[in-house]
């Protein structure tokens, strides 16, 4: 009788444990750590290009104002970013602040993007996984196959697929670099087609998503040549949003802030509208 008591009066202390403890630890920070993120499965999406995918919006002078409108703070657990370190992590704004390290980032399209398919699908999208890749004032031969932002592309693609998940689509914003010599902007065409092929190559999905931003701006005076070589890809699954006419930063480069969220939801619109017909043309 008395070693069942003293069970008893175990049991008793473990209930009154267990209800201080329910009641004051938040279990959802005790579960969402980075490493169980990882084993998460995951609705995958590459960022990659060059300044305006990296976010330059609400910079200027090389400072950031830090304003982050409500629509794309951050959402614990539902939208990830892979990390400089390759590890799992809540996305927030600035999302590339540790991979275009020698730049000042702000804010860009990614989280626009992200929230965006989640307003539109929430249950199609539990978990948004983006895995920045963009380096400032990158030209088109700095991506490349085997130069070295084309393999740390690679690599990071591969480890966000780890443990559960899948690449979904490429969101590709560059080419301002490519306007300052006729010679990159005329051959910049031959360039940006050979990248996507390589890519869905490499990552072994030989009909990925690009979801591609023709230019709002450029370094140099050849703007429109580029322009015209991003909307005249023609391959299968790439598709256009237009930054053309949106709102600049006071250096006439890099988009706002505002700006910004507009281009993440014209990708998200892409996106979704681009997975929608391949949904009904395949039934």
């Amino acid at each position: 009788m008395a070693v069942n008591g003293f069970k008893l009066t175990l049991f008793f202390l473990f209930i009154i444990a267990y209800g201080y403890w329910e009641s004051h630890v938040n279990i959802a920070d005790f579960i969402n750590t980075s490493s169980s993120y990882s084993h998460l499965v995951k609705d995958v999406f590459i960022l990659a290009g060059q300044s305006n995918m990296a976010g330059r919006g609400g910079v200027i002078d090389r400072n950031w104002d830090g304003i982050i409108p409500t629509e794309i703070q951050a959402s614990p657990g539902k939208i990830l970013r892979l990390g400089g370190d390759l590890s799992w992590e809540d996305a927030a704004e600035p999302l590339h602040a540790d991979i275009d390290i020698n730049k000042t980032c702000g804010v860009g399209p990614g989280m626009a993007f992200a929230h965006a398919l989640l307003r539109g699908d929430p249950r199609r999208f539990p978990v948004v996984g983006l895995v920045p890749c963009a380096i400032g004032g990158s030209g088109i031969d700095e991506w490349s196959r085997g130069g070295r932002h084309y393999q740390r592309l690679v690599r990071r693609a591969a480890v966000a697929v780890e443990g559960g998940g899948e690449i979904k689509a490429v969101l590709w914003f560059q080419g301002e670099r490519d306007t300052i010599n006729i010679t990159d902007a005329e051959s910049y065409k031959g360039k940006l087609q050979k990248l996507y092929i390589d890519l869905r190559t490499d990552l072994k999905s030989p009909v990925l998503p690009v979801i591609q931003v023709a230019l709002a701006s450029g370094e140099g005076d050849y703007v429109e040549k580029v322009r015209e070589a991003q909307l005249g890809i023609l391959l299968p699954n790439v598709i256009t949003v237009d930054a053309k006419g949106l709102q600049l930063q006071p250096d006439g480069l890099h988009l706002s802030t505002h700006a910004q969220v507009q281009v993440g939801e014209m990708l998200a619109h892409a996106y979704s509208t681009y997975r929608l017909f391949s949904l009904v043309t395949r039934d």
